[in-house]
């Protein structure tokens, strides 16, 4: 029901962790609200006020006029933009979104009584609050939990102090120790927020989003490749083989990396692969026709309940595929590969014992094994190469520095051009010494060295030479060094 009946009271102080305290009536219904400061509770009476005198009628349930909209608690408001995006969203995205709201919630909520456990009630919000698909009856503590949350929530409106927000915000820089968390983790979190306040928007429940218009600034995030991870093709032949030297499981998974050097593959592309995705002729070039990934989120996550989805590529329509060239020491891998373990009953090349997909953890220790093998001491403890994933970033620094147009690695990788670019900026190698030789060429003629002539003409064979290394293939150098590729030696 709607009603013009409204009556605002003095705002007044208590001995609480909120102290200010605004209370109204609407239709004879009292409803209050806590804030920390007197200026947010007298801001806030100010908007009620404001909207009164405008003519709009008040809901007497929520106390709230009726363009704030019905239902405004934050809680509720986070539940239904989980449920709106939950359908259309991929598992690991649908776990990343999780993660955000139950991050920031908790810094949504009023200081009502009978709080419960931090960690209880991160499980009840992470486990059961914002996941629509979850059908179990939550244990009792759980279930007490997300009734107070649901309780204690703050309204939708309050989001529009900067301070509320504010707040907010440094919640998603923390973790629950309260130690800062990666930038990337930031980013990834606040791009969530902000986006369920677009959705409160949309919603009516806002005028704006608020984050529009707060100043707070997120640590920057690293999108470059760090270019020490970057091993050489001899670094990658060194470890692949000190995987095969890992008894039977580790002769197994020799071509899985194999694929995620020599092909650029994700680990979930790989995990993916089907005989029939692979043409490996007698001689000369193959090829790889990917169509699947499957990326492990967990059974919460994915619709039928299994650690990983199978979904098309990744940023592609479910029918697009990717076709890869792959060279001949590839198509011997996985020609021995398939002669040697076979296929699975669905044509799988990877997979368990009993024919599953393949598990994270089987395939990461051995290659952390395989790294304190091969490697130095030094270069154990350093970034060379520490996660299988690294081996796509090092296949992409080399086809780059080979000289492949950037535009046909995109293709391969199944990046765009602009990604591509900026995520292996720090990898590309070889125009460095060039452009050293044209500015000392520069230097020299300025300081009466020789005739002003073309930069690049009077060391025209040193030139060349750089240019000539930064397409050849690296061989190992001093621990610690630098090779032709962008890797360390």
């Amino acid at each position: 029901m709607s009603t013009y009946d409204i009556r605002f009271w003095d705002i007044r102080r208590r001995d609480r962790k909120l102290p200010y305290q605004l209370r109204w009536t609407v239709a004879g219904r009292q409803h209050s609200q806590s804030f920390a400061t007197k200026a947010l509770a007298e801001s806030y009476r100010a908007d009620l006020v404001k909207a009164a005198r405008n003519g709009e009628a008040f809901d007497e349930v929520t106390g709230l006029p009726e363009s704030w909209g019905r239902r405004q608690s934050w809680f509720d408001h986070a539940r239904d933009y989980a449920a709106m995006k939950w359908p259309k969203l991929a598992a690991k995205s649908r776990k990343s979104m999780v993660e955000a709201l139950a991050t920031v919630t908790p810094a949504l909520l009023s200081a009502r009584r009978g709080r419960p456990d931090d960690r209880v009630l991160r499980r009840a919000l992470y486990g059961w609050a914002f996941n629509p698909d979850r059908k179990d009856k939550p244990p009792a503590d759980v279930a007490d939990a997300l009734a107070w949350a649901e309780q204690a929530s703050i309204q939708v409106s309050a989001l529009r102090d900067s301070e509320v927000v504010r707040k907010a915000l440094d919640a998603l820089a923390r973790s629950t120790d309260g130690k800062a968390v990666a930038a990337t983790v930031i980013a990834r979190k606040r791009a969530v927020f902000y986006n369920a306040l677009r959705y409160a928007v949309e919603r009516k429940l806002l005028a704006a989003n608020p984050l529009d218009v707060v100043d707070w600034k997120a640590p920057e995030v690293a999108e470059t490749v760090d270019r020490r991870v970057v091993a050489s093709p001899d670094q990658v032949r060194d470890l692949l083989a000190a995987v095969r030297k890992q008894g039977r499981r580790g002769a197994y998974l020799e071509a899985f990396f194999g694929c995620l050097y020599f092909a650029g593959m994700r680990p979930s592309e790989a995990i993916a692969l089907r005989e029939a995705d692979c043409w490996l002729p007698d001689s000369g070039w193959g090829r790889l026709d990917l169509s699947s990934s499957e990326p492990r989120a967990g059974a919460l996550w994915t619709d039928d309940g299994q650690p990983r989805e199978a979904r098309g590529l990744k940023r592609r329509a479910a029918t697009e595929t990717r076709s890869v060239p792959i060279p001949p020491e590839l198509i011997r891998l996985l020609r021995a590969h398939i002669d040697r373990f076979g296929v699975g009953e669905d044509s799988r090349l990877f997979r368990t014992a009993t024919g599953g997909a393949l598990q994270d953890s089987s395939y990461t220790a051995v290659w952390r094994k395989a790294r304190t093998v091969a490697l130095t001491p030094a270069q154990v403890v350093s970034p060379l190469a520490r996660r299988p994933y690294d081996l796509r970033h090092a296949a992409a620094s080399l086809w780059l520095n080979a000289g492949v147009p950037a535009t046909e690695v995109a293709r391969r990788l199944g990046h765009s051009v602009a990604m591509l670019l900026k995520v292996y900026a720090n990898c590309i190698d070889g125009d460095e010494a060039i452009a050293n030789l044209r500015i000392a060429a520069v230097l020299n003629r300025e300081a009466g060295g020789g005739p002003a002539s073309d930069p690049g003409a009077d060391q025209g064979s040193d030139v060349d030479a750089a240019d000539q290394s930064r397409t050849s293939t690296p061989d190992k150098r001093a621990e610690g060094g630098k090779t032709a590729d962008g890797g360390l030696a």
